[in-house]
């Protein structure tokens, strides 16, 4: 048939209605392929006051809240519990976890060791809070009075904040060559467990690397001395602990990675305006036997800062990138968080 010089191009779809081309629109986006988020995340903390946002976050369903209002619907969070980042970075490796806690030397070894693969980086912190040496050995003032006969517990030999801390202050006291000399001395513990083996005196453990609240509990006994802080050691105020992820996660479930964060924000918020009142929940969730005055004494003590903020993560990957802790340097903090918390004015 002679196609009429006067006829459309596309004499169908120019025929149809406005409105029925609209529902095709909408219809079309329904039945696109859309990659639905998670709707149970997986978290994991430690054990110590340092991890009270998590705590609180978990006391109150922040995540669950900050999800429904983003129209997330109903996403279920669930939380466990680790002695070290060591064993906490294996289990989101592996993919039992989607988002670790930990000091700040493991988030640079899972960082450095997943760079390119997993891509894990910082959420945020946790705060600034520091980490305190102690002794029972009364011939000890200084690291540096040590023998073979001690015996150092902390959370994990040569990967936890505490070690590289411990590594950090050998290479000042003994030369950076010999920033390991103390490391056949250290022993993996748990807090808890280490706290009891060197204040019953009943084993090997003469010192224990900590964190609050174990570290106040330890200065309360009779014979029991600090030996350093890590702020000493930093020369300042430092980051403890952060939250982390990989970079899949957070691609896959942009939504959900934005709520966690949120509700990090909010259990921050929550703590430094009523720090009595977070001390309860710590003590409720963790079901401890100190009293919310001792709590609240470590809460509101001028060095320990509840803050989303990174401190002194460079201190640590220049050190660690010397002594080959690991193999790719960051060329400034912001390498090794998400670009959310970027604006923060970190360090």
């Amino acid at each position: 048939m002679t196609k009429r010089s006067d006829e459309p191009a596309f004499p169908i779809a120019r025929r149809v209605p406005a409105w029925l081309a609209g529902m095709a629109v909408v219809l079309g986006a329904i039945s696109a392929p859309v990659e639905a988020e998670v709707k149970e995340v997986r978290l994991a903390q430690q054990f110590g006051v340092n991890y009270l946002p998590l705590i609180i976050m978990k006391r109150h369903g922040l995540i669950e809240k900050h999800a429904q209002a983003a129209g997330l619907g109903a996403i279920k969070a669930t939380w466990a519990q680790f002695g070290s980042g060591a064993a906490m970075n294996d289990a989101l490796l592996s993919d039992n976890l989607d988002f670790a806690s930990g000091g700040v030397g493991p988030l640079l070894k899972i960082w450095d060791r997943s760079k390119g693969e997993f891509d894990v980086k910082g959420v945020a912190s946790l705060g600034s809070m520091p980490l305190y040496l102690t002794t029972i050995n009364p011939n000890v003032a200084s690291i540096r009075d040590f023998t073979r006969k001690d015996r150092i517990a902390l959370p994990a030999v040569r990967s936890s904040i505490q070690a590289i801390v411990l590594q950090m202050a050998a290479a000042k006291a003994f030369g950076e060559a010999n920033f390991a000399q103390l490391d056949d001395i250290t022993v993996s513990m748990k807090h808890p467990d280490a706290m009891a083996a060197m204040l019953n005196r009943a084993g090997e453990i003469s010192a224990h690397f900590a964190n609050s609240p174990f570290q106040e509990q330890e200065l309360q006994s009779a014979g029991v001395r600090k030996v350093l802080s890590s702020y000493e050691v930093l020369g300042g105020p430092s980051t403890l602990n952060s939250l982390y992820t990989t970079a899949k996660f957070r691609n896959a479930n942009s939504g959900t990675y934005r709520a966690v964060l949120a509700a990090l924000k909010g259990a921050i918020e929550i703590i430094n305006r009523d720090k009595r009142a977070a001390a309860q929940v710590y003590l409720e969730e963790e079901r401890s036997k100190l009293t919310a005055d001792f709590v609240h004494k470590t809460l509101a003590d001028p060095e320990f800062v509840v803050t989303t903020t990174p401190q002194g993560i460079m201190k640590y990957a220049d050190f660690m990138h010397r002594v080959k802790g690991i193999r790719n340097r960051p060329a400034s903090w912001k390498d090794v968080y998400f670009p959310e918390i970027h604006g923060e004015g970190g360090n």
